[in-house]
């Protein structure tokens, strides 16, 4: 069986909320770090989230 190339990733929220959401990356595909313009519903404002790892 073949090995699959997809990885979950974590999109932190960078107003240090705690809040995050989870996403899948192909990462032969998609070398560089994601970041997203995403609802942050704890300051309840749209902000930046950026790629760290899955713990």
């Amino acid at each position: 069986m073949a090995k699959k190339n997809i990885v979950l990733i974590k999109l932190e929220s960078s107003a240090d909320t705690g809040f995050f959401y989870v996403k899948k990356k192909n990462p032969k595909k998609q070398t560089e770090k994601l970041s997203f313009t995403k609802y942050d519903p704890v300051v309840r404002k749209h902000v930046v989230f950026k790629e760290t790892k899955l713990k």
